[in-house]
């Protein structure tokens, strides 16, 4: 399993063992399954980067992807379409290898304006649509604008914020393990 993103997959600011992919990993060991989970996160990414990154993903082989980037487009007002185009490439690439892909959808502060915000959160259920995956409705369920669960930056989540980030992938990832 392969958790594919940006800052909040890499575990910005906590211990490795504290990012959600490592909090993530334990809860599978605890349930009997046998699967690795990789940290493929990689702060500041966007979609783009994760464009040029995807080939070197496919190299682990991966049987499922938790596909978490975009929001760094969307941080720095990218136009929706590129952010799109991008993913897509991301998923169709992913897919074509017949890998599971999971995608995790993002919001965007409402400072960014009500249409663009609202358009960027539209385009994660779009393309879970299009490909007929799994979406994690908003990643940071539970979490966003929850001052004891993030960091002073206000964006990353604290160790404690991770834990329930891992619960929100754990309760679309578990039913897929179940099922392989």
């Amino acid at each position: 399993i392969v958790a594919f993103g940006d800052s909040l997959t890499a575990g910005f600011g906590v211990a490795p063992n504290e990012s959600y992919p490592a909090q993530l990993a334990k809860q599978i060991q605890e349930n009997g399954l046998q699967y690795e989970v990789i940290n493929a996160g990689v702060s500041g990414e966007t979609s783009a980067g994760g464009v040029r990154r995807i080939e070197w993903i496919l190299k682990s082989q991966p049987t499922v992807v938790i596909l978490e980037l975009g929001v760094n487009d969307g941080l720095r007002g990218l136009p929706l379409q590129q952010t799109y185009t991008n993913l897509h490439t991301i998923i169709e690439r992913l897919k074509a290898e017949g890998v599971r892909v999971i995608l995790a959808g993002m919001r965007i502060p409402v400072n960014y304006g009500e249409k663009y915000t609202g358009e960027f959160f539209e385009m994660y259920k779009r393309l879970a649509q299009e490909f007929k995956i799994p979406l994690i409705p908003f990643l940071l369920e539970g979490v966003a604008a929850q001052p004891g669960l993030n960091q002073g930056d206000g964006v990353h989540p604290t160790a404690e914020g991770y834990t329930i980030v891992a619960q929100n992938v754990w309760h679309t990832l578990e039913p897929i393990l179940n099922k392989m």
